[in-house]
């Protein structure tokens, strides 16, 4: 009998993990995929240390939230740049300088916050804390590298990504409350160190490292805009070819290159016929929208359960909830990524984001930390898919060549969502209580919802146009 148990047991983990070891021994793949999340720790510990430490100095939660707000907006606009600056030079020629200004910038807002300076001091520090190297986007980039023509991999690789990412979720949270309880300085201290031993670790790793538009450019014998619009013409054919292609879907149709060109004229042939070489269309329009409304309530949760703790006298607790989210979001990724799915991907985009968005805007009816706590687990289950999924998409949208900067940009709308969901909440929390913020969640996880449908077609028609990492350049 338990014999039979164990034998159960191992397979049903070999169903479930035997994908993801599989990955794990490529060569080299273990080390940049762990070390991509120890320098991503600055995203849970910054903005919890930022808001407990300003709250116990300066007794303001408006103060708070702006300044995580300035953060985000700031962050929103320069990660689709540093994604785009990786997508052209490469990923170490670009985080090097970008992790030395943010351990400026940490080092002293930490220094202004303790020292209580004036607000305008933060608020001019604050954007510079935004230089934060698009470590999951270069992670997920060099997934799509290696693995470039087997989709199942592929999508199994980007679920064991958001296992990384809640990995870091679940561990940062509980850490960067308890820390910045005991003291701001060394809740920094410690964020600044995985910084630098993470990134060290992933930049130290060349063999995974994908070629940048700059050196495959070099290769091909072209400019970098030629080859840029080389491989917005490949695809525009490659979504021609598939027969599912909506001509609305991507600002107008393929052309190929006129026969009897090859070399350096049949890619220069090809990138005159292109419309324009932009990643940008109705899809990847839709997807972002999608991600500020996801960005917006999320950040509004999180300010009004640290008031709502606030006010309970549970304030160290509030790491542990944000944790058990980050859990129970770990677990579902995990089964996610474990199963081939047959069901279309853009039911799976929706099932899962109305089911957050749902669970989130019923904390405004709870009378307890630990309700919120087991609403976030039952609803965490569908955190990390949705974020798989968005990235999934991202596969039929973007070329290759240019993922990062795709990742970055759906990154940066929820990064602006978060600045404006954490302001409102903020200055509704100082009026009301965090009864005043929670209302606000639930509107804006409503309102988010419906923004999502609004883009249905778009984001449906995208998951009928083929994986563009089946170009060929």
């Amino acid at each position: 009998m338990g014999y039979r148990v164990l034998s159960g047991f191992a397979e049903v983990s070999h169903r479930l993990f035997g994908g993801y070891a599989e990955l794990l021994r490529m060569p080299h793949t273990a080390r940049f995929a762990t070390s991509a999340v120890l320098a991503c720790m600055p995203f849970p510990m910054v903005g919890m240390t930022l808001t407990i430490a300003v709250q116990h100095y300066y007794h303001n939660y408006a103060l708070a939230g702006a300044l995580s707000a300035t953060q985000a907006i700031a962050m929103a606009v320069l990660s689709p740049l540093l994604g785009k600056l990786v997508d052209k030079f490469g990923q170490r020629q670009v985080a090097i300088p970008t992790i030395i200004v943010w351990v400026i910038a940490a080092t002293a807002m930490i220094l202004c916050i303790t020292a209580q300076a004036p607000q305008w001091i933060l608020f001019c520090t604050a954007p510079f804390m935004a230089a934060i190297p698009p470590w999951g986007a270069m992670s997920r980039s060099r997934w799509t590298h290696l693995l470039k023509g087997d989709r199942l991999r592929t999508d199994r690789a980007l679920s064991l990504s958001g296992v990384f990412d809640e990995c870091l979720w679940v561990i940062g949270n509980p850490l960067s409350s308890a820390l910045a309880v005991v003291s701001g300085p060394l809740a920094f201290g410690v964020t600044g160190v995985c910084v630098i031993v993470g990134a060290l670790i992933f930049l130290s790793e060349l063999s995974t490292e994908p070629p940048s538009q700059t050196v495959l450019a070099r290769q091909a014998g072209l400019s970098r805009k030629e080859y840029r619009e080389r491989e917005a013409a490949k695809a525009e054919e490659l979504r021609a070819r598939s027969g599912t292609y909506d001509k609305g879907t991507h600002g107008g149709t393929a052309q190929a290159a006129k026969p009897g060109k090859t070399g350096k004229s049949a890619a220069i042939g090809k990138a005159g016929n292109a419309k324009q070489p932009s990643i940008w269309g109705p899809g990847l329009i839709a997807v972002c929208v999608t991600w500020f409304g996801l960005g917006a309530f999320q950040s509004a949760a999180s300010i009004s359960i640290i008031a709502f703790a606030t006010e309970q006298n549970m304030k160290q607790y509030t790491g542990l909830v944000f944790a058990c989210f980050s859990f129970s979001s770990l677990c579902g990724a995990l089964v996610y990524g474990a199963k081939n799915w047959t069901i279309p991907l853009w039911k799976r985009f929706y099932f899962c984001l109305a089911v957050v968005n749902i669970g989130i805007g019923t904390f405004l009816f709870t009378r307890h930390l630990w309700a919120i706590m087991i609403i976030y687990l039952i609803i965490g289950v569908c955190q990390a898919p949705t974020w798989i999924n968005g990235n999934q998409l991202l596969l039929h949208l973007v070329p290759p060549t240019r993922f990062t900067e795709g990742v970055a940009w759906i990154g940066a709308m929820n990064s602006i969502g978060g600045s404006v969901g954490s302001a409102i909440a903020g200055l509704a929390i100082d009026r009301t209580g965090s009864q005043g913020g929670f209302l606000v969640v639930t509107l804006l996880a409503l309102i988010s919802l419906a923004i999502a449908f609004i883009g249905f077609k778009q984001i449906r028609t995208s998951t009928q146009t083929p994986t563009l990492t089946a170009i060929s350049v």
